[in-house]
C-alpha cells in the first residue's frame, strides 16, 4: 500500500471549463502566499505557508477543461526530516464530464504512504481540495483564509 499516490475526488454541477478556471485561480482557494503565474502552460509559481512550507511549481500540462499538472521543481517542508519530500513530485488535476456534472480527480504523484509528510500533507490536501476548492468552484467566491 505504501506505493499508492494520494488521490481524492469530488463531483460538482459546474462545467469542465468552469472547474478548469477555478483550479487555475490558486489564490482563491489555497491558503497561503502564492506568487507567479498559475494559469498558463510553462507558468511557474511559488507557494508559501507560514514558515512551514515553501514550494515552486511549474505547469507542465494545461489542457483546458481536462487536465492540469504542476511539477514541483523545489520544495522545503519544515515539519519533516527530509524537507525536500515534495521536490520532483507532480500535482495532477483530472477534469472529466460525467453527464450534467464534472468530476475533479486530484492526485499528488509521489505523495505516498512511505514518506514522512504523508499524514499531514494528505490531510491538508483533503481539506484544500474537497472543501476549499470545491466550495470555490460551487460559489465562484474566494474561500476566506
Amino acid at each position: 500500500m505504501s506505493d499508492q499516490n494520494f488521490t481524492t475526488s469530488f463531483t460538482v454541477d459546474q462545467s469542465p471549463e468552469q472547474v478548469f478556471a477555478a483550479i487555475n485561480d490558486v489564490r482563491a482557494w489555497w491558503e497561503g502566499d502564492t506568487t507567479g503565474d498559475t494559469d498558463r502552460l510553462g507558468g511557474e509559481f511559488t507557494y508559501r505557508y507560514q514558515d512551514m512550507h515553501t514550494s515552486t511549481q511549474q505547469i507542465t500540462q494545461f489542457v483546458p477543461g481536462q487536465k492540469i499538472v504542476w511539477h514541483v521543481v523545489d520544495a522545503s517542508l519544515n515539519f519533516v526530516q527530509d524537507k525536500t519530500e515534495w521536490t520532483s513530485t507532480d500535482i495532477v488535476f483530472d477534469i472529466t464530464a460525467r453527464g450534467d456534472q464534472t468530476e475533479v480527480r486530484f492526485t499528488h504523484v509521489g505523495l505516498v504512504n512511505s514518506v514522512e509528510c504523508f499524514n499531514d500533507c494528505s490531510g491538508a490536501w483533503t481539506y484544500y481540495i474537497t472543501n476549499s476548492l470545491q466550495a470555490f468552484i460551487k460559489s465562484s467566491q474566494p474561500v476566506p483564509a
